[in-house]
């Protein structure tokens, strides 16, 4: 239980951003007690990483614009203290995990926020070997950061701050990228840190791995804190009222399946002895896949499977051996690209322009205004059409680049992780507009650890294991249990000492 120290207060806040004329965040009032286990929910751009920012320093310290209002975090006013000084007792996982390296490679960045607080060689060394052993992270030790896929990064981030060992933790939406099993471990660490007394404040559009942890649930809209609850009144939450509040499932064992209409067809692609090297070591190697036509395959697996690797060789954009036949014809990687539109998982890296209507548009050859605005307004956007991307919030730059995906036109479609950031509204808006589009591409791959996505718009599941295509197989009544065992398995997995 948490102690009757009040360790966060925020008292009549109120910010915009420079780039906005919205407020990012309005008359926000909140206390949170020593090791109180807070999280922060509400749909995409409702102001939970702003708030985040806020208690970190990173407003008004690094972010510019509009601020008023009280923020102290142990006894420290954050607007008035250097970030320096905030970044001993606060620990910080962003929402993209790149953004706050300095080192190229893991070992170095396990070890930069305790050698940033200047602490003794042998203490560093003692305080990373524990961080990797409690985090599982002897596979990610001594790799090149450059190298990791956006889950292993993640898990990186995590541990470098678990590391440091500050009192209260900050994260921003830390699963959005792990895989089942990582998740877990997350769900353990987090359980360890609030047994050991620490006060947490997680933004989170997964809700599933935290009921069991959280004293409450703050939900935002527009800016504001508007109502609070526990995690029973969560759970007992009528499944109409929670997706009105655009949140996700709290049970996955709970999510209903809806298959889409599939019927089987001839064959699009034919895949025979793929292979990628990196460091003279095969990081793929698929001996023999047909791709159906139409068809709308999730692939799963773990962190470091080959996933991103798998699409990036499919759509002509990493160097890889075998064969790619089309209607029995070889299929060269400048084809491969022109077929192509691949959703980054980083979409920060493929936002180009001054505004949203404008970044939808510009990877189609055929523009038409009209037909872009209906997109947007199908995903929800429609307000946000002249907003220059980079103001955005996280989840609403991933349907951005998911409408330029659609609008694009493209016969094969590679989404990686596009649900990383996206509340209960923009997931399903997703889902009904790959089941619309399925008829106007080849087919449709879709990167994730997202069970509701795939039980929603998913035809075919393609599981990846260690660089090895374990299962390829129709979704359906008869293989639904095959994908619910792989996300909701937690018997055999390791424990945190």
């Amino acid at each position: 239980m948490h102690g009757d120290k009040q360790v966060i207060e925020v008292k009549d806040l109120d910010y915009t951003y420079p780039s906005s004329k919205d407020c990012g965040l309005k008359n926000v009032n909140l206390r949170i007690q020593k090791g109180e286990f807070v999280v922060l929910c509400g749909r995409s751009g409702c102001g939970k990483t702003t708030l985040t920012r806020v208690l970190n320093g990173l407003i008004p310290h690094f972010f510019e614009g509009k601020f008023s209002g009280k923020v102290f975090v142990e006894h420290i006013n954050i607007p008035e203290e250097e970030l320096s000084k905030t970044a001993d007792c606060i620990g910080s996982v962003f929402q993209n995990p790149a953004s706050q390296f300095f080192h190229n490679d893991t070992d170095g960045e396990l070890a930069f926020g305790c050698e940033n607080r200047a602490m003794p060689p042998e203490q560093i060394r003692h305080r990373v070997k524990k961080s990797v052993t409690d985090l599982h992270l002897e596979t990610l030790t001594g790799r090149n950061i450059f190298e990791l896929s956006g889950g292993e990064k993640q898990q990186i981030a995590c541990g470098s701050v678990y590391a440091a060992n500050p009192k209260v933790y900050v994260l921003d939406e830390p699963s959005s990228n792990l895989d089942v099993k990582a998740v877990l471990r997350l769900k353990r660490i987090l359980k360890k840190l609030k047994q050991n007394g620490n006060t947490i404040v997680i933004a989170e559009h997964r809700l599933y791995y935290l009921v069991e942890l959280a004293d409450r649930f703050v939900y935002m809209d527009n800016g504001t804190i508007t109502q609070c609850f526990s995690s029973k009144e969560l759970l007992q939450m009528p499944t109409e009222l929670r997706q009105a509040l655009g949140l996700r499932a709290p049970d996955l064992g709970k999510v209903e399946t809806t298959f889409p209409e599939y019927k089987e067809s001839n064959h699009a692609m034919e895949i025979t002895d793929l292979i990628c090297r990196r460091n003279k070591k095969d990081i793929l190697s698929i001996h023999r896949l047909s791709i159906p036509k139409r068809a709308v395959i999730a692939i799963i697996g773990e962190n470091g499977a080959g996933k991103s690797t798998f699409a990036e060789c499919i759509s002509g954009l990493q160097k890889c051996s075998g064969q790619i036949l089309i209607q029995g014809h070889p299929c060269k990687p400048k084809e491969r690209v022109k077929r192509s539109f691949l959703v980054m998982q980083d979409v920060n890296r493929q936002l180009f322009c001054d505004s949203v209507l404008e970044e939808i548009m510009l990877g189609a050859s055929d523009s038409n205004s009209n037909d872009a605005k209906e997109l947007l307004d199908l995903m929800g956007l429609s307000s946000l059409a002249d907003r220059h991307p980079a103001s955005l919030s996280g989840g609403q730059k991933q349907r951005v680049a998911i409408c330029a995906a659609i609008y694009a036109k493209k016969k094969w479609l590679f989404y990686d992780e596009p649900t990383s950031g996206l509340d209960y509204d923009g997931m399903q808006r997703f889902a009904d507009l790959l089941k619309m589009n399925q008829d106007k591409t080849e087919f449709s791959f879709v990167i994730t650890h997202d069970m509701e996505l795939v039980l929603s718009a998913c035809t075919h599941v393609l599981h990846l294991e260690k660089g090895k295509l374990k299962e390829f197989y129709r979704l359906d009544e008869n293989t639904q249990t095959r994908l619910r065992q792989f996300f909701l398995c937690e018997e055999g997995e390791e424990t945190v000492n």
